[in-house]
């Protein structure tokens, strides 16, 4: 396979970073000197220094050998431009490009076969406000991935002193409970783990677990949580992300949102029907306290100044707010963020690149994520009749490195498998593994 990178920022290097590591052929094109020499002095990629809508520079990427083109600049007009004339000039199989204006991102017209042919579209700000909610809507995790359209939710959880599961084994967990708890990934600071019976959970951990939607409560006494969705909901931010989780959350929860910019908070309390906007400064103690901030069930900072988010989250945090949730782009805030205590910290532009990688992986992928900075994923995945997995327990499949089948998906019905469990065509599979692993992972899908 050939892909054509255009875009050379956070997201483009990511997308790169693991296509290289796929032996995929990537080319990258990009005007900026600096970031092309970062990305071809760390990756194994090739490099054209260009504009990303130019036919030359397109023409020196060999794009009549590509197989896609993602394009993913921080303009929106140069990626329709990239992929008109992938389509047009070199008939590129499969176009993607990330689209942050709505007035685009909703035109179907514009981006359908019979035009741009873009497919699909990808939106930065709808992507982070989703993976913001589904945080709302349990707030108990440090983490929740939604699986076969939400009826099995991967949930991050943090491991605290006061957890009962602290310090037990899995073995141990699934003989004193009775029924099948399953974990893929033992985030343990800079370690991933692939957990087998023997591994212990230890405090500051972050355990993933495959659960289904319905079956939530049954592993909060596990957990030592109490759930229900957050109703006192506070903003920072009135943006694109802020404004689509109000937008999605206010029928659902009382809403308040804090914008400065008395523009944009004009355009706010148009265009949102419950939702009380403050159009004041969201690092302002007393403007918290007045709000009742300790009364709030989760604080969400969103602002486009990294900075002032993990700023304001952190006196959110100190005045009482419940959960914390704050967004940070740059990779080196992300540590710092997450060592600040908040329960959730996202990265817009990995969440883009992990959308962007379900498309661009062998087999029939259904939805992906990358987690712990990369260096796992869960992958979602029909199972082809080729498959040698198919007839044959779990427990005498010969499954890549560090790799678990956390769930099979079978019509209507949803299992938590064991070793007995079998693999039947036409199942599809959720399954956790390192980043090492995931071309082998592909090879027994297919």
């Amino acid at each position: 396979m050939r892909a054509i990178i255009v875009g050379a920022g956070e997201v483009g290097y990511q997308v790169a970073k693991f296509l290289s590591f796929e032996a995929i052929d990537v080319v990258v094109v990009d005007r900026d000197k600096e970031k092309l020499r970062q990305i071809s002095s760390e990756l194994d990629v090739a490099v054209v220094e260009a504009e990303g809508g130019n036919l030359l520079a397109l023409q020196e990427a060999e794009a009549d050998k590509a197989d896609i083109l993602l394009a993913v600049t921080n303009s929106d007009e140069t990626n329709m431009l990239a992929c008109l004339l992938a389509k047009a000039m070199f008939t590129i199989p499969r176009k993607i490009a990330r689209i942050r204006n709505p007035e685009y991102f909703k035109n179907e017209r514009l981006l359908g076969k019979e035009n741009l042919d873009i497919n699909p579209a990808i939106n930065p700000e709808l992507e982070v406000a989703r993976a913001i909610i589904r945080l709302l809507e349990i707030p108990f995790a440090a983490d929740v991935e939604d699986f076969e359209g939400g009826t099995i939710k991967v949930i991050g959880f943090k491991v605290t002193e006061d957890t009962p599961l602290i310090n037990k084994s899995l073995k141990w967990l699934e003989d004193s409970i009775g029924k099948r708890i399953l974990i893929g990934i033992i985030e343990r600071g800079d370690e991933v783990i692939i957990p087998s019976g023997n591994d212990v959970i230890k405090q500051g951990d972050i355990i993933y677990m495959p659960v289904k939607k319905w079956g939530i409560a049954e592993i909060l006494p596990l957990l030592g949580v109490s759930t229900g969705p957050a109703k006192k909901i506070m903003i920072f931010g009135g943006g694109r992300v802020g404004y689509n989780i109000a937008s999605i959350m206010e029928l659902k929860a009382d809403i308040k949102i804090i914008e400065r910019n008395s523009k944009r908070c004009k355009y706010l309390c148009e265009a949102l029907r419950r939702t009380l906007v403050l159009c004041e400064d969201g690092a302002d103690q007393k403007l918290l306290l007045e709000e009742n901030i300790d009364d709030m069930d989760a604080f969400v900072a969103v602002s486009d100044n990294e900075e002032l988010n993990i700023m304001t989250a952190l006196l959110a945090k100190k005045l009482g707010a419940k959960k914390i949730i704050t967004i940070a782009n740059r990779a080196d805030y992300m540590p710092l963020a997450r060592s600040l205590g908040f329960q959730a910290v996202l990265s817009p532009r990995m969440i883009t690149a992990s959308t962007i990688l379900r498309y661009v992986r062998k087999g029939d992928i259904l939805s992906l994520t990358a987690i712990a900075e990369d260096k796992a994923e869960i992958i979602e995945a029909r199972i082809r009749k080729t498959s040698p997995l198919i007839g044959r327990p779990l427990k005498e499949a010969k499954l890549p490195k560090a790799t678990i089948i956390g769930t099979i998906i079978r019509g209507e019905k949803v299992i938590i498998p064991s070793g007995e469990d079998v693999v039947l065509p036409d199942d599809k599979l959720i399954v956790f593994t390192i980043r090492e692993s995931i071309t082998a992972v592909e090879k027994i899908l297919i």
